[in-house]
């Protein structure tokens, strides 16, 4: 038996049948309980590891359907529309998931209806039982008014006026029963029968396509990892040429025979059904896994889901050779991405401001959503740069010449417990922040170069005053 905790007192939150023969139930204080079989064998419940349980479990049934989500807190919720004459009909798949799943050690119940509640109730009073598309409330009138999804009051109340089934519940008219318990409990009978809808709310994103292949003996080797997946991305590229439309995001998943699943994910720069170039973006993705792909006993089904896909453009003959250029770049920076990650392959993109470290931001190469814009030119052909090639994404703050000129660059300073010796400066460059800002230092930047050839960019932070006597220095970049 399992004990949780509620309210400062414990109950039994679980129990096997041979306790239930005893007359204890779900829910009863453990107090009761031991009063009446002082021989119980009491655990403590883990939340937890329950809860983790249970996801784990979403997670293997998603090999049955995209639409998985859990029914805490010993529940799963699968809709199986569409999918059910993959596995032979909804009878062979119904046996199926629950061999599958009693074969790892679990007590598992289950049922198929048109509607979440009603399979729920079934599952739980009538086992393997199957209701006919529309017929659920003939399914439904024999079970016991416990099989409601309402609270114990309400339960409680329906036995007191003697409703013992749902079907004594259903022959009562709506407004009768609205006024006794409820306009919510009404609306609940309602969504069980079948009269309203309430939509599964899946745990993981639905793909826009999705193609797999399953396998009668789980499969371990590379070759024939590689030979599925190329069939399938294959398979894939030709579902969406037909709807005119290119992948920019994929999943590929791998179900172990022992019930683990891996998921790897591809980005694409732009929309592409080429399987060849996806194929070698994928390879490239597994062979730089920290976690490389582990078969374990072998995969027995492998999925590739489209996550996001686009209109793709008409492929236009171009003899501009800069057009194939592009492509081999936008090619090259799919591949550093599926090495390395997309939060390692960037490129910058200018913003409209005048703050040093704010006029450019770097964002994932692939990412297409700011247009590429021209950098303005801050100096003419043939002058000095103004800006230093290596800027510093947060100023160093230096220790400079205490007796530094309030319009001038210091004599010498110390940055990294190294001291430089200043030979010429130039400047004052004034950049103050923004207006909006509640605090808006004025910076004084100077181009300062040492006696040993090192040039580097300053700023005084603030102002010389009566209250600021000695402002901190900052570095804030090399030149070259």
């Amino acid at each position: 038996m399992i004990a949780g905790r509620a309210n400062n007192s414990l109950y039994i939150a679980a129990l096997e049948e041979r306790a239930g023969r005893l007359g204890l139930y779900k829910g009863q204080p453990l107090a009761n309980a031991r009063a009446m079989a002082p021989a119980l064998n009491v655990r403590s419940a883990d939340e937890k590891q329950d809860a983790a349980l249970l996801e784990g479990m979403v997670e293997w049934c998603d090999r049955f359907s995209p639409f998985v989500a859990a029914d805490p807190p010993d529940g799963l919720i699968l809709d199986i529309s569409g999918a059910a004459h993959l596995f032979g009909g909804e009878a062979a798949m119904l046996n199926l998931v629950t061999q599958k799943i009693g074969a790892q050690g679990f007590a598992v119940q289950a049922a198929i209806a048109g509607t979440i509640p009603a399979a729920r109730a079934l599952a739980k009073f009538a086992a393997l039982h199957i209701a006919a598309p529309g017929a659920e409330a003939e399914s439904l009138k024999r079970l016991p008014v416990s099989a409601l999804d309402a609270d114990e009051k309400i339960i409680a109340a329906l036995r007191r006026a003697g409703l013992k089934t749902i079907g004594q519940v259903m022959a009562r008219e709506r407004d009768e029963l609205a006024a006794r318990f409820g306009k919510a409990f009404v609306a609940e009978l309602g969504i069980l029968f079948g009269h309203e809808d309430r939509p599964l709310n899946p745990r993981r994103p639905l793909p826009d396509l999705m193609a797999e292949q399953r396998f009668a003996e789980p499969i371990v080797t590379g070759d024939a990892i590689a030979a599925s997946l190329l069939s399938l991305a294959q398979s894939l590229g030709d579902i969406l040429e037909q709807r005119g439309l290119g992948l920019r995001r994929l999943e590929a998943s791998f179900f172990r025979a022992d019930g683990a699943v891996r998921r790897i994910e591809l980005r694409l720069g732009g929309a592409s059904r080429d399987a060849d170039r996806v194929m070698r973006l994928l390879q490239e993705k597994l062979e730089k896994l920290h976690d490389p792909l582990d078969p374990g006993f072998g995969f027995d089904l492998i999925r590739l889901e489209a996550m996001l896909t686009e209109r793709a453009k008409a492929a236009d003959s171009d003899f501009d050779s800069n057009e194939n250029a592009r492509s081999e770049i936008a090619y090259l920076i799919d591949q550093l991405t599926a090495r390395h990650g997309e939060a390692r392959v960037l490129r910058f993109v200018q913003q409209d401001t005048h703050i040093p470290e704010a006029q450019s931001v770097g964002i994932p190469a692939q990412d297409r959503d700011f247009a590429q814009q021209p950098w303005t030119a801050r100096h003419r052909k043939n002058d000095p740069p103004l800006r230093p090639l290596r800027l510093f994404e947060k100023p160093e703050e230096i220790f400079a010449a205490l007796d530094t000129p309030p319009d001038g660059a210091p004599a010498f300073f110390r940055w990294r417990r190294a001291r430089f010796d200043v030979a010429r400066a130039e400047g004052p460059e004034r950049i103050a922040m923004e207006w909006w800002r509640k605090e808006k230092p004025t910076r004084d930047y100077f181009r300062v170069e040492t006696k040993e050839g090192q040039r580097f960019w300053l700023y005084r932070d603030g102002l010389y005053d009566a209250v600021n006597l000695h402002p901190r220095w900052y570095l804030h970049g090399v030149f070259a």
